[in-house]
């Protein structure tokens, strides 16, 4: 069956590239560039990703598979604005708790069925179902859907979520608080809408190729688990006629210098940057090594729970090991990609966002280390009590060249003994999910550009609260924020209450740090939340 199904597809494909009027054409309609005969984007992935179902998917590399698979109500430009998806446009009342989306008639499924309302409100019940367990659950109840919080806590059923159809081509929403921003958070894969009748006919394999069905831009062709996935283009997707990359390829590269070279002989498109070969790689390919502002973090994490070891539970210990990391070196002599320093946990590419003074930052390292070794005096670690702990990652070689890091500062300033782990991508979500560390290695890219989308990973309830730090205070502020005419200095004050109780260790903000074919046309380098959509890019003829 899965053959028959993806002869099928090829075939649709087949006739529908020979009728595009854009490559008939042979230039980009409007740039006027002469465009390459072979429309195929492939680029480089570090780990398979953990799933291609929008209401499960959870990391940044399958989440770019989704994007290109289903469309939401909203898509990004590439500045990063809004613009419609299968939503044409929007109203909402006075009080911005309801909002009423107007759906395209004309989009489609990749089997033909129209994409509806009920599409939607099928896929916000999976999303918050106790029954799936998303792992993404908890961003419906920071959407603030109508009765998320008790469906996801198994109170309510699911049928009493704040989404209603209201025709076929209109979506009300109704939330539990005002959301002002409440639309930016519809271009999150966890919000696309589910072929229900797929789903239901499939169960778990519905996302495999011949069985899956979306309707977005593109089509899964192709699934090889930790080596490579394809998707082509969707012949019944709305725009079809307007789309130009033909075929994506995802890689999975473990080894960055292995993909470095994959992408010197020509074999990607795209790929990282490995740590430190930033400056070298912008002297000899000045047109194609390129970096710009990302919408990320990168931190590491104490184990806070009850599983935690005691000595981390000291805010005076996690307060010295913050300090004594000497985050310049880890930004300019092991990444030398552009990164900027961070010492709080929102990045100042954050739209509306101030980064507030923490005093950390305004420390020379000098006193950052004599104020760490005081510290770790003071919690009764030094010579003859020497403190041990464990670190945790994903393998990369940047990710490791960190922990390595971290772990030499620690001994050399503190006498503190670091273990260091590398784990398999998925194996290392199930150990540091289950609280299984001392630190853990953090990475968090926003899900809508708005600073509660880091922030609130620092609340109690957070499903990616990792660490379980729980403050009264910042659930309240963070709460208060929702509501307010200006949330920053709510936002002010819950950075310097992380900074003071450090249940993380900021390290840097992202830089996207890629090595990029000058033949790909209209990578959205401005995008900082980098939601890229291959269905926008290009190739043009060498």
């Amino acid at each position: 069956m899965m053959i028959s199904a993806r002869l099928t597809i090829a075939g649709l494909l087949a006739s529908t590239f020979l009728a595009s009027p854009v490559l008939a054409a042979g230039t980009h309609p409007v740039t006027g560039e002469p465009l390459a005969d072979d429309q195929t984007f492939t680029y480089r992935v570090l780990d398979e990703h953990s799933s291609v179902d929008p209401q499960v998917v959870e990391d940044v590399s399958g989440s770019e598979i989704v994007r290109d698979l289903f469309e939401g109500l909203y898509n990004q430009d590439a500045d990063g604005n809004l613009v419609p998806g299968v939503a044409t446009s929007y109203e909402t009342n006075d009080t911005k708790d309801v909002y009423t989306f107007h759906l395209r008639p004309e989009a489609r499924w990749s089997n033909g069925d129209p994409v509806v309302a009920g599409d939607f409100v099928y896929a916000w019940r999976r999303l918050v179902d106790p029954e799936l367990a998303s792992p993404y659950a908890w961003f419906g109840e920071l959407m603030a859907l109508e009765n998320a919080k008790a469906i996801i806590a198994g109170e309510m059923p699911v049928d009493q979520l704040g989404v209603k159809a209201v025709d076929d081509h209109t979506l009300e929403v109704h939330l539990s608080q005002s959301i002002p921003y409440f639309p930016l958070m519809t271009t999150h894969a966890s919000t696309f809408p589910a072929p229900r009748k797929v789903i239901e006919k499939y169960g778990a394999e519905w996302t495999k190729p011949g069985n899956i069905v979306s309707n977005g831009a593109y089509v899964l062709t192709e699934h090889v688990p930790q080596e490579r996935s394809v998707r082509e283009r969707n012949p019944m997707y709305w725009d079809n006629e307007h789309t130009i990359i033909d075929k994506v390829v995802a890689l999975v590269i473990n080894d960055e210098n292995v993909a470095l070279t994959r992408y010197l002989a020509g074999e990607l498109d795209r790929t990282e940057v490995p740590a430190g070969q930033y400056p070298r790689l912008k002297k000899e390919y000045p047109d194609e090594a390129i970096s710009f502002p990302r919408l990320c973090n990168y931190y590491y994490t104490f184990n806070l729970s009850p599983s935690g070891q005691e000595a981390v539970k000291d805010v005076r210990v996690r307060q010295a090991l913050s300090l004594a990391v000497d985050r310049k070196i880890i930004t300019e002599n092991i990444l030398a990609g552009g990164q900027p320093e961070a010492y709080t946990f929102t990045p100042a590419a954050t739209a509306g966002f101030t980064v507030p003074d923490v005093p950390a930052a305004s420390m020379t390292q000098a006193e950052r280390d004599a104020k760490a070794k005081e510290l770790m005096a003071e919690a009764g670690y030094g010579p003859d009590q020497p403190l041990s702990v464990n670190l945790i990652y994903n393998t990369s070689e940047a990710h490791e060249k960190i922990a390595v890091a971290l772990g030499q500062m620690w001994k050399q300033k503190l006498g503190v003994q670091a273990t260091i782990a590398n784990m398999e991508w998925k194996t290392f979500l199930e150990e540091r999910g289950n609280q299984n560390f001392d630190l853990a290695r953090g990475a968090w890219c926003g899900d809508y550009n708005e600073a509660s989308t880091f922030l609130d990973l620092m609340t109690t309830d957070s499903g990616y609260n990792d660490g379980k730090f729980s403050n009264a205070e910042v659930d309240a502020l963070m709460n208060e924020a929702k509501t307010a005419d200006d949330p920053q200095p709510l936002y002010t004050k819950v950075e310097q209450i992380i900074a003071e109780q450090a249940p993380i260790i900021p390290i840097y903000h992202y830089a996207g740090v890629y090595m990029l074919d000058t033949d790909v046309g209209n990578w959205p380098v401005n995008n900082v939340e980098q939601n890229w959509y291959s269905k926008d890019l290009y190739k043009k003829a060498e």
